[in-house]
């Protein structure tokens, strides 16, 4: 019986964070499309160095002139190598976004969010696809670089339209990472295209779920590698 109270309150706590986890995603998203302007370089540039933001990537010549662009970074104590599983396995249908799984699946995105590493979603090839949603086009992998570099890039000549996004590790000594989120859009002339792809509504947006999904895999990450470090801390002393 004091098990299954305990898997209950567990369960409870799940679904109370959950819808919390939700509205607080809503209210952010509303926040930020009405006070888009005023927001737009701060969202742009999130968590990012003046020397992140110039520096070129691989992935930005798919997509040379955008009409909006965003660099996001985060720092991550853990080495590339242990945060690659992570975004490697990114994906509808693999490992999910690690965002407001919620707030997505409400918009038929049926998302998962995995809080492990994933053995069957650690390889992946120019030419591999990702889907964002079952029912949206997959964007092809264009890029990748083991342990450095992650760049989808999908593109309609018709329609004019073009989304880039890009994940790169970037080491900063022997035990932390810089993981820089680059993404921009280019639109056609129609009024779909420029609801679709540009920054009016999918940049505020875009920014509130990467900001989180960022944050998530930065404490994925962490708490992957403290035991270890532990681990190792407790041998040395011994």
């Amino acid at each position: 019986m004091r098990h299954l109270s305990r898997g209950r309150i567990h369960a409870t706590r799940s679904v109370t964070r959950a819808i919390i986890e939700t509205f607080s995603g809503v209210a952010l998203i509303k926040i930020h499309v009405l006070l888009g302007r005023p927001l737009r370089k701060w969202r742009t540039t999130w968590g990012t160095t003046a020397a992140e933001r110039q520096r070129g990537y691989p992935g930005d010549q798919l997509l040379p002139n955008p009409s909006w662009r965003y660099t996001h970074a985060v720092t991550i104590d853990a080495t590339p190598a242990q945060v690659w599983p992570w975004i490697v396995q990114i994906g509808q249908g693999r490992g999910g976004f690690y965002s407001y799984e919620a707030l997505e699946n409400l918009v038929g995105c049926r998302i998962s969010n995995a809080h492990e590493i994933l053995p069957q979603f650690q390889h992946l090839a120019v030419g591999d696809t990702i889907r964002l949603h079952p029912k949206s086009p997959p964007i092809p992998v264009a890029l990748i670089d083991v342990e450095r570099h992650l760049v989808l890039f999908a593109s309609d000549a018709e329609s004019g339209d073009a989304t880039v996004w890009g994940f790169h590790l970037v080491p900063v000594d022997g035990h932390r990472t810089r993981l820089i989120e680059r993404g921009g859009s280019t639109h056609g002339d129609t009024f779909r295209s420029r609801l679709a792809f540009g920054r009016m509504l999918l940049e505020p947006i875009s920014f509130v779920m990467s900001r989180k999904m960022l944050l998530t895999i930065r404490r994925l990450a962490n708490a992957k590698v403290a035991p270890t470090r532990a681990n190792g801390r407790s041998r040395s002393m011994h």
